[in-house]
């Protein structure tokens, strides 16, 4: 298939503009106080790993003389970075937090705080603070200091000459992370309101106190963001969790890329800084406020409101389908597949068929794959209880999934040493795919039990992302799951699974098929229609199918979560072609993928998914999906993960051709619909 000749969206500036979504809920005035904070906090985030891994690589290209990223789309997307941090900034500075001191909840700095204030602030440091800090004052015996990653610092110009007599004016102070950053004032002294005061504060107001016989005559804190990409060449190591270990101790002294500091750093000591980062003045972040926003999470924790916080929202339990205290995995062999739809319906049925699977004596081997599990697991916890058990165990560690690496390195080293098989997947392709298979001998024969997901084994993100699980005992499909566990752990040769479609090998070919499939439909007159659901579009190929399954006249819908790379609504080109995204409480994360080209049912598909329309997610990671075949199951998909994203009025944005989006709702209007909203209350009333 040749690709077109369209002009492409930039895919950092879609990166960019996902966060400008993120941070309008900051803005919405129905969304709670100190959830509006939280997101202000999540675009942080956010904005952190976009410089610790995207805009790293964009410079990386720009250096590599290939002409695929020259200065100007550096310059360009830093532009639109430094514009989305002002703003994020004015909305904390001039919407948030004046709306939360409304609610008599305050950040206060020295200035706003009394003599008693200020007295406790003063015995909070010498007790606290002080004996962790350690001034570095610069000269050729104390060069200038290693600046790991994201850690917050103070640089200081002082007066005077230091106890030698030498003329060393520069001094740095490192604040350890184990500090907290939001301090809670003791309530007897704060009038009744709930006030704050930030470690930056605290030690800004006693910085001269380090420096005992100098002035300190300028300071500001910084922050410098590095590249933290970690990379092995897998072909040149005999050990990838040892190679990667050895790699964790390196990541956080990376290239630098950004460097934070506060608007009121005088130009001689960010002029400085930049020096000693080798950074150019483009790299400098001047903040109006903390340089982490992230670490005002801490505020939000210790504040007591719930009423400024989302109600409480508590998954159910699908009790219709499997009911309470019975065996999950008789009610998959008697009664058939299950889909469970998080977060609005619960995690724990996952858990609890694992938990049962590790308890049967019948039951004989477990597979799992492990991305994102975090450092606490109950599912790798029961693996490792299963293996103890003597039952068989396979689990598939992904250790490159990029900062969750050393809790899969801790995982694998503890499932190795209760005698678990543990492979690390197949050299240069991640294992991005969520199974989970249980083989159990029944009646002289042995059956699988199958899981597969959209999202990661991680009941607590399953809290907070929406994903679809699937549970099976279909023949068939359990078959195949086997057949993928069992070439990652013997990287045998590809064999086409009966019903899976799997990436590297089908999955991206498969796709571009259904299009061309959808596409000769639409040149027919038939019905032609394609619905995709995912986080992210990048591929160029499948953007190609896409464009042209439109031009035929095909109906083309597209929920895209993040980052999309298809100018919809080209005059002639695009205009087909609808990109819509959603933003609001959960984090959408579910990957559907609706096509039909054709009257009949047997030309209509649909398929879920653990991978996003993306070439690294088709060409270089192990991936699958699978198709809905039963009908009551395919409608729910269609019911719950489609129709009602589509007739969002309130949380949804529609992208322009130019790639910016607009907001299609309005919290002002008493009719808007949100999709989210609409399922939390579907399965309350359930």
């Amino acid at each position: 298939m040749t690709l077109l000749d369209v002009q492409l969206l930039n895919r950092e500036n879609a990166i960019l503009e996902f966060n400008r979504r993120v941070l309008a809920q900051a803005q919405r005035t129905d969304v709670p106080l100190l959830e509006r904070l939280r997101y202000i906090c999540i675009v942080s985030s956010n904005l952190d790993e976009f410089f610790e891994v995207r805009f790293a690589d964009m410079l990386d290209a720009q250096r590599d003389g290939s002409g695929l990223v020259t200065p100007r789309d550096v310059e360009r997307v830093g532009r639109a970075a430094h514009d989305l941090i002002d703003l994020q900034y004015g909305i904390f500075n001039d919407q948030v937090m004046p709306a939360l001191k409304e609610h008599n909840i305050q950040i206060l700095n020295h200035a706003d705080r009394t003599d008693e204030m200020r007295a406790w602030v003063a015995r909070f440091f010498e007790r606290e603070v002080r004996p962790l800090l350690v001034p570095v004052g610069l000269d050729p015996a104390h060069p200038f200091p290693q600046v790991a990653n994201k850690s917050l610092h103070f640089i200081a110009r002082l007066s005077g000459k230091d106890a030698l007599g030498r003329d060393n004016r520069i001094a740095i102070v490192k604040v350890p992370r184990v500090l907290p950053r939001v301090i809670k004032v003791p309530a007897q002294i704060s009038g009744g309101k709930q006030s704050f005061v930030l470690l930056t504060s605290v030690i800004r107001a006693h910085l001269e106190e380090l420096f005992p016989g100098r002035h300190v005559e300028a300071f500001s804190q910084f922050r410098v963001t590095r590249d933290s990409d970690l990379e092995v060449d897998e072909e040149e190591i005999a050990n990838l969790r040892h190679a990667l270990r050895s790699g964790l101790t390196t990541r956080h002294f990376g290239r630098a890329v950004r460097l934070e500091v506060v608007n009121t750093c005088p130009e001689e000591l960010s002029r400085f800084l930049l020096e000693q980062f080798d950074l150019p003045e483009a790299a400098l972040y001047r903040v109006n406020g903390p340089v982490n926003l992230v670490r005002l999470n801490e505020l939000i924790d210790q504040t007591d409101a719930d009423d400024l916080r989302f109600q409480p929202y508590e998954p159910s339990w699908p009790k219709g389908r499997l009911p309470r205290g019975k065996s999950i995995l008789d009610k998959l062999r008697t009664k058939g597949d299950v889909m469970l739809h998080h977060p609005f319906e619960s995690f724990d049925p996952v858990v609890q068929m694992l938990r049962e699977a590790v308890e049967d004596p019948d039951v004989l081997a477990i597979k799992q794959t492990i991305y994102r599990t975090g450092s606490e697991s109950v599912l790798a916890d029961l693996l490792i209880e299963a293996a103890r058990r003597g039952k068989e165990v396979l689990a598939v560690v992904e250790l490159k999934a990029r900062f969750d690496e050393e809790a899969n390195i801790n995982w694998a080293e503890r499932l190795e040493a209760v005698g678990a098989q543990v492979v690390y997947g197949i050299v240069g392709l991640k294992t991005h795919a969520k199974l989970l298979l249980v083989t159990r001998r029944e009646g002289g024969k042995l059956r699988r039990y199958g899981h597969l997901s959209t999202g990661n084994y991680n009941p607590k993100t399953a809290r907070f992302y929406t994903d679809l699980g699937y549970l099976t005992a279909d023949a068939d499909l359990t078959a195949d799951m086997d057949l993928v566990f069992r070439q990652l752990a013997s990287l045998s040769k590809f064999k086409a699974p009966k019903k899976l479609l799997l990436a590297p090998f089908n999955l991206h070919k498969t796709m571009c098929e259904l299009l061309v499939q959808v596409e000769e439909a639409a040149r027919r007159g038939e019905p032609a229609r394609v619905v995709v659901k995912i986080n992210a579009l990048t591929d160029a190929e499948l953007i190609n199918g896409l464009i042209r399954a439109g031009q035929a006249g095909a109906k083309i819908d597209l929920i895209v979560r993040g980052a999309c790379m298809l100018p919809p609504g080209l005059p002639g080109v695009t205009d087909n072609i609808l990109v819509r995204s959603v933003v609001g409480r959960f984090l959408e994360h579910s990957r559907i993928f609706y096509f039909r080209w054709g009257q009949s049912d047997e030309q209509e598909a649909l398929y879920l998914s653990s991978a996003d329309w993306m070439s690294r997610n088709m060409l270089r990671r192990i991936e699958v999906a699978w198709p809905i075949s039963d009908p009551k199951l395919r409608q729910r998909v269609i019911d719950e993960g489609l129709t009602p994203y589509l007739h969002d009025t309130l949380d949804a944005w529609q992208l322009g051709p130019d790639g910016t989006s607009q907001r299609i709702g309005n919290e002002s209007k008493p009719d808007a619909i949100s999709a989210q909203q609409a399922l939390m209350r579907m399965y309350r009333d359930e």
